[in-house]
């Protein structure tokens, strides 16, 4: 839920404070970082 009066307004990005932002995802209109999907293990059957 956007809760920040500039994110609603213009979004995050045009935000002078973005890149110092720690409330981005919280109050703002950012998602959340997602985890890179997990490697495959290679296994080798003996």
């Amino acid at each position: 839920m956007t809760l920040c009066p500039i994110a609603l307004a213009v979004g995050c990005q045009k935000c002078p404070a973005f890149k110092v932002c720690p409330l981005k995802s919280v109050i703002g209109d950012q998602k959340q970082p997602s985890a890179p999907p997990a490697a495959a293990k290679k296994t080798k059957k003996r």
